[in-house]
């Protein structure tokens, strides 16, 4: 059992300390991808319906499926089409955005019940988003770490499967949140807006997807996961 505790100490203190490993510019081109403006205004989209943070979205979306758009959150198989790989039997959903909301609302680790968005909650959630092998195994997770210092190697090369000796050539959810605060200002981490409790799946299996909201964002009323929503609170790099 993985003490979820100690692990968001252990990754509020790795962020605090991380490095970037692999070239600055390989996490400079999928964060520009990430905060573009139309990207971003896709996971505002979601953001307002759930709470998650739009920033939390886009990096779930690139590690899940490279950022594709014809890809699930979940697990990156098609949305239109019902999910094969766990979650298995997800959809087939009307758009991407329906598909995300399902991901974050229905499947573990229901990412829009998460209360807290400090950055130690946020990659603690992003790795139970993952898999919590790697902290079963006292090992950083490189779903998080990949591309920084805090991880050297060990992936599971498949469902059950792990390799010490395998690297993960993806990059990590810290390193990309670390270039995307360096384009986009409005990524900041602290305490959630208060909401009211997250909608959960109904025991049919049927998708409870909340409805967009019928009001704009505005400066009086911003969306949740944008800057208006949260509590700002800057995590400093260790000297």
């Amino acid at each position: 059992m993985v003490d979820l505790t100690a692990l968001k100490r252990a990754n509020d203190s790795r962020w605090a300390h991380a490095r970037i490993t692999r070239a600055s510019s390989t996490f400079t081109q999928v964060a520009t991808r990430l905060v573009a403006p139309v990207a971003k205004a896709s996971y505002l989209a979601v953001a307002s319906r759930i709470g998650v943070p739009w920033f939390v979205i886009a990096v779930i979306h690139e590690r899940e499926c490279s950022q594709s758009w014809a890809g699930s959150l979940a697990q990156g198989d098609p949305w239109n089409r019902r999910s094969v790989h766990v979650p298995a039997g997800r959809g087939p959903f009307k758009s991407w955005e329906d598909c995300a909301v399902d991901a974050l609302v229905n499947c573990a680790p229901y990412a829009a019940r998460n209360r807290d968005w400090s950055i130690g909650g946020i990659l603690t959630l992003l790795e139970q988003y993952n898999g919590l092998g790697y902290a079963s195994r006292g090992r950083p997770s490189p779903y998080i770490w990949a591309g920084t210092d805090q991880y050297v190697s060990g992936k599971y090369v498949r469902d059950g499967v792990y390799d010490p000796n395998a690297v993960d050539q993806q990059l990590g959810c810290a390193g990309m949140l670390q270039a995307m605060m360096r384009l986009d200002a409005s990524i900041k981490f602290g305490a959630a807006a208060a909401v009211g409790p997250a909608p959960v799946a109904e025991k049919t299996g049927q998708a409870v997807v909340p409805a967009p909201s019928n009001s704009a964002p505005s400066i009086t009323r911003p969306a949740p996961g944008s800057i208006g929503a949260w509590i700002a609170s800057f995590f400093k790099k260790a000297a």
